[in-house]
């Protein structure tokens, strides 16, 4: 089924004369969800730079070559603004064209909407508003699939902080908004355009649009347009209006719950607000509100002390106790206030009589290494309980790196390796899953008890 016209067909034309462009009938998806790079497609986008053969025929023999999982997050991978390489980058349209011959191939709004605004941040305005206009005409019978194509345009601008293409994407929303008569459509069109502003520093115009002409369209605010305000001021350091955007939040009813504490907490950290993060951590704590991987990350990603520590993987505490006493001022106000409270263990740790499991995804490598130290606590105080019992097995999953830049180099794996091993761990890497470390239960127990045991100065004091 042919849908391109010869509009776009011309346009494309003059960036990649040999592109033949076709669309086929939809069999699989493109997502961007993630822009990780496998090594087949670390191997091709590294050819790409050092090899002389014509660039068309390298990327017509990867295609043709490479599964679809691994084309497409190739493509991903150059559509992403945090690309590994982004001399790279004018070649997602090229390789996107070759895509779109392959069977399995399936028009997605979002690799589109990626592409559009690759395209604009290039330069390349005429084939950007083209693939946007065929786009437009492809969804124009369907106004939900629309709204999603242009909030994916907004949000794909907004992450490239592109003014020019941002204002004319939100233009699309702005219209649909007025325009449509679906509740639907309008709610999205909405949460699109409230949820950009914030992306682009503009939460103040945000907030107008919900106290404006939101209300006036009988869309009255949710608390995802209120936490998305809430992060637009905080990012920008606006504190007084992130608290006031707070308040609102709970005079209206919404709850604060451990989200929106991790944006304030958060914002309070990208600007070194040690004491405002403390006290938030503690209204948390207080309140009940659950630590979660998020607050561990956001808390580690904000202390220099803990990401040297580990981005080195040198001088690594191996207790509370030595961390605490190695780190200063509010950086260390800020640890143990975090430490100080393990219910993340509820979350991230399951104890069973064969087996207690700590897993790790989701952490940044600060959060995982302070979680680690959080779980040697805890599993210190559960197995000097004489009635908790021991067991079986113990493991660690820090996952294989499908989530890294590049997929299988787990940097997490690295540092708990290095972990375990400085302190003598019996915790080795899985010989079945080289993304987990296991020990026997009561190996691991001895050796926790062990290295818990004072110093014989302090036995005979």
């Amino acid at each position: 089924m042919r849908m391109m016209s010869l509009g776009l067909g011309n346009a494309l034309q003059c960036h990649h004369e040999a592109l033949p462009w076709k669309w086929k009938r939809p069999v699989t998806k493109i997502t961007m969800e993630s822009s990780t790079l496998t090594k087949q497609g670390q191997r091709f986008l590294t050819k790409l730079t050092t090899s002389t053969a014509a660039t068309d025929n390298l990327i017509r023999r990867f295609v043709d070559g490479s599964p679809k999982s691994v084309v497409l997050t190739t493509l991903s991978h150059l559509l992403s603004p945090s690309t590994s390489y982004p001399h790279l980058s004018p070649l997602a349209l090229p390789l996107f064209g070759r895509a779109s011959e392959a069977p399995w191939f399936s028009w997605n709004s979002t690799t589109v909407a990626e592409l559009a605004a690759l395209l604009h941040k290039l330069g390349q305005e005429a084939q950007s508003e083209a693939l946007i206009s065929e786009a437009t005409s492809k969804l124009q019978s369907r106004k939900r699939d629309l709204v999603v194509f242009y909030g994916k345009l907004v949000e794909a601008h907004s992450k490239r902080k592109s003014e020019t293409g941002f204002d004319v994407a939100y233009g699309y929303l702005k219209n649909l908004l007025r325009a449509s008569n679906s509740v639907h459509v309008k709610r999205r069109a909405y949460e699109y355009m409230v949820s950009g502003l914030c992306s682009m520093d503009r939460p103040g115009e945000a907030e107008g649009l919900v106290m404006g002409d939101g209300l006036r369209l009988g869309l009255k605010p949710s608390g995802f347009e209120l936490k998305s305000i809430v992060y637009g001021y905080g990012r920008m350091g606006l504190f007084e209006e992130m608290r006031r955007v707070v308040e609102e939040m709970e005079k209206r009813g919404f709850v604060v719950d451990t989200v929106c504490c991790n944006m304030v907490v958060s914002a309070y950290g990208v600007h070194g607000e040690h004491v405002e993060m403390v006290a938030w951590l503690r209204r948390m704590r207080d309140s009940g509100v659950p630590f979660s991987v998020r607050t561990y990350n956001s808390v580690s990603n904000c202390c220099p002390g803990v990401l040297r520590m580990v981005g080195e993987l040198r001088g690594l505490a191996l207790s509370i106790e030595e961390l605490n006493e190695s780190l200063d001022g509010g950086e260390g106000m800020v640890v143990r206030e975090l430490l100080g409270c393990s219910g993340i263990l509820g979350e991230v740790m399951v104890w069973e009589s064969l087996e207690v499991k700590l897993d790790l995804h989701g952490f940044h490598l600060g959060g995982a290494y302070l979680v680690v130290l959080v779980w040697l606590e805890e599993m210190w105080r559960r197995l000097s309980d004489l009635n908790c019992g021991v067991p079986a097995e113990v493991t660690v999953v820090c996952g294989l790196g499908n989530h890294s830049s590049v997929r299988g180099d787990s940097k997490v794996r690295v540092l708990v390796q290095k972990m375990m091993v400085n302190m003598g761990s019996p915790l080795k890497v899985d010989r079945k899953n080289n993304g987990c470390f296991i020990a026997k239960g009561k190996a691991f127990k001895n050796w926790l008890c062990e290295m818990r045991k004072p110093p014989l100065t302090q036995q005979h004091q």
